[in-house]
């Protein structure tokens, strides 16, 4: 058995896989397309961004996946695997080969959303991932107008110390090393009352617009207005429910938005926090009276 990662040979002979890719990153396909479409091929041949796509193969049969890593993140995702019908005894040896090269950019985590009920959910268990939530995609209705009034804007620097205290009440602690804010403010928050209640980041593509929100249950700003915003487009709007936010579902369901399959929402842990002493020597210690040095952390890889 053979892995290796994509070679320009290889395109010619990936149209077959488009049909039969198995999707584990929904926010970039619902707002990006297909990954095997022929502009996103090119992409992956491009040596200075961080994605990545691999190829394993034995006794004639192959299997592709890709593995990818935002600048603005400490966690990789894996985008797909293909063909779906050769998830099996290849599997395996391919997670492992996406997992260092994410552990060489420095990610911390592997993340990958996948169908319950799918094989490839038994596969990713095997493969060290575990499931840490559930979530489901809702495509908002398309309204005859835009909301006249609302109460949500984009964010400000301003507001990141208030949407990072919001973070921190809804994510629980467990996950919040994982289910990350960006390092930056963006997105979109709500202050009906002038105290920001409702925080949402905006992953926007040419195939449609994909929202994480994070919403308290006594919020005035529901995803009604979210659907009356003007700057959509034509493009379909979809509202990620975690299952922190479950209480989100009802709201939705109400409006008449329309559900998407279930899917767990896994990680593999790529690196770990470790205290380690650092090294005084004699003539240092005496300069600072003898008291020893203070702990550094550093970063170890696991093996």
């Amino acid at each position: 058995m053979t892995v290796r990662s994509l070679d320009i040979l290889d395109l010619a002979n990936l149209s077959r896989y488009r049909r039969a890719i198995l999707p584990l990153y929904s926010a970039r396909i619902l707002t990006r397309g297909n990954p095997l479409g022929a502009m996103a091929l090119l992409s992956y041949l491009n040596p200075r961004g961080f994605i990545y796509t691999a190829i394993t193969s034995e006794n004639g049969d192959s299997l592709m996946g890709q593995v990818i890593m935002n600048g603005d993140e400490t966690s990789a995702r894996l985008t797909f695997l293909a063909p779906s019908e050769n998830i099996n005894g290849l599997t395996l040896p391919l997670l492992d080969h996406l997992t260092i090269q994410a552990g060489e950019w420095g990610a911390f985590h592997l993340l990958a959303e996948v169908d319950e009920n799918s094989s490839a959910f038994r596969s990713l268990r095997n493969a060290g991932f575990a499931m840490y939530a559930w979530q489901r995609a809702w495509k908002l209705p398309k309204l005859e107008k835009p909301a006249e009034e609302s109460s949500w804007r984009e964010a400000e620097e301003s507001d990141w110390p208030a949407i990072q205290s919001l973070h921190g009440q809804i994510i629980p602690a467990l996950i919040q090393p994982v289910d990350s804010l960006p390092k930056q403010a963006s997105g979109l928050v709500c202050r009906p009352d002038g105290n920001l209640q409702a925080y949402v980041a905006v992953n926007r593509g040419p195939e449609g617009v994909w929202i994480q929100p994070l919403v308290t249950p006594e919020a005035g700003c529901g995803p009604e207005q979210l659907a009356g915003l003007s700057g959509w487009g034509d493009r379909p709007v979809y509202v990620c429910v975690r299952s922190y936010q479950a209480w989100l579902e009802t709201a939705l369901e109400d409006m008449g938005a329309e559900a998407g399959p279930r899917q767990a929402v896994m990680v593999r842990r790529l690196a770990k926090a470790v205290k380690e002493p650092l090294a005084v020597s004699v003539m240092e210690k005496a300069l600072v009276k003898a008291k020893p040095a203070a702990p550094v952390s550093r970063v170890e890889n696991e093996k």
